[in-house]
């Protein structure tokens, strides 16, 4: 199962070069969208809804058809070969198995349909179940495994055929929450022991931060930002995907001028603060309306002998203990703030009402120019 040899088998580069689609008349959905998956990577396409992340994936595996751009697989041109033709691995929420095949036919059956032999397609479907941890139930029928188990032989009918890439379409999305992440973390090593490109289509912020090599954000039919989980976390380059991936404090003001690698940031109530410049996405200039980006786990809640290089003040609305954390809901004059401390005992005498100090370090905001300002 852990050949060395495996890892760098099926990985192939797939190029997305400048790719628009429009349904008739109607407005672009997808608006030239560009990007690379790695021989051996995993990238994931995050979004909401409508953001276009979906029909891309169709695109590429040939369910829809370009309004114009470019699509290659190892610099071969796939555009206009149907689906078939594509070599790829599919796999979308609904794991579409075969109710009447045992779970070995099931893996086995894109092989028939390539003309496998009985005997042959039988070996390489029993070496894939192997190696998604399901060798012992292939004569079993799809109803009598769990849904996670029936996630798996989904994968393993997907990849048995070495395809050119995988291409996940929300495959974890009908799984509750436990189950999911224990997923999460098989897909990761069935990817790792395989060696097969992932493009993944999630609008789950957790599942692609676990799971990406690199995250593509989309919005609005355009990919916003692209890069590792850390980049586009701590250095988002847009207020959306600030916001978008994971919870943040987004508080705004106008840049009173640049230092060095920083943006000095006049809040609403006065106040001066700090913030680093954007490394991606706009660049700050004085006047501009900026929104100060800081995590609700970068924020504190300060003593009073305490000081920061940003600090604002405010009144507790709420406060709720979630285990691992304290969530902190702070009414800082201008907006709410959230506050998250895993400094429960220190904190939890704080009731709503109180009136605290919050402050944080200026390397831990990111000063994003607001396109979209609000008096």
């Amino acid at each position: 199962m852990n050949d060395p040899s495996l890892s760098q088998r099926n990985g192939r580069r797939l190029d997305v070069e400048g790719v628009w689609k429009a349904y008739g008349s109607q407005p672009f959905v997808v608006r030239d969208v560009t990007f690379v998956l790695e021989p051996g990577e995993f990238l994931t396409l995050l979004g909401p809804s409508g953001s276009g992340k979906t029909t891309i994936l169709m695109l590429i595996a040939g369910f829809e058809t370009l309004s114009r751009g470019k699509i290659r697989v190892d610099g071969r041109d796939i555009v206009g070969q149907p689906p078939e033709r594509r070599n790829f691995g599919i796999v979308f929420q609904g794991y579409a198995l075969f109710p009447h095949m045992s779970i070995v036919d099931n893996v086995a059956f894109p092989l028939r349909m390539k003309g496998v032999g009985a005997r042959e397609r039988a070996r390489q479907a029993g070496e894939m179940l192997e190696k998604v941890g399901l060798d012992g139930l292939a004569a079993r029928r799809p109803h009598e495994l769990s849904g996670g188990q029936q996630q798996r032989v989904a994968l393993a009918r997907a990849l048995v055929f070495e395809p050119d890439a995988l291409l996940l379409d929300e495959p974890l999305g009908a799984l509750d929450r436990k189950l999911r992440e224990q997923l999460q973390i098989e897909i990761k090593e069935i990817q790792r022991r395989v060696g097969v490109s992932v493009l993944l289509v999630t609008h789950d912020q957790d599942e692609a931060m676990m799971m990406s090599d690199r995250i593509a954000v989309m919005a609005d039919g355009k990919i916003i930002q692209i890069g590792s989980p850390a980049d586009v976390y701590l250095h988002p380059a847009t207020p959306f995907v600030a916001g978008f991936l994971g919870e943040t404090n987004l508080l705004p003001g106008t840049c009173c001028g640049l230092e060095g690698d920083h943006v000095v940031i006049r809040f609403r109530n006065g106040e001066l603060g700090r913030a680093l410049i954007p490394r991606f996405g706009g660049r700050p200039v004085p006047r501009d309306a900026v929104l100060a980006s800081i995590r609700p786990e970068r924020i504190r809640i300060l003593k009073p002998d305490q000081g920061a290089d940003s600090l604002i003040e405010g009144k507790i609305v709420s406060c709720a203990f979630l285990g691992r954390h304290a969530r902190y809901v702070i009414d800082a004059e201008t907006q709410l703030v959230i506050v998250s401390t895993t400094d429960w005992t220190e904190t939890s005498a704080l009731a709503p009402g109180t009136r605290v100090r919050l402050g944080w370090l200026s390397e831990d905001a990111q000063g994003l120019v607001d396109r979209h300002p609000r008096s």
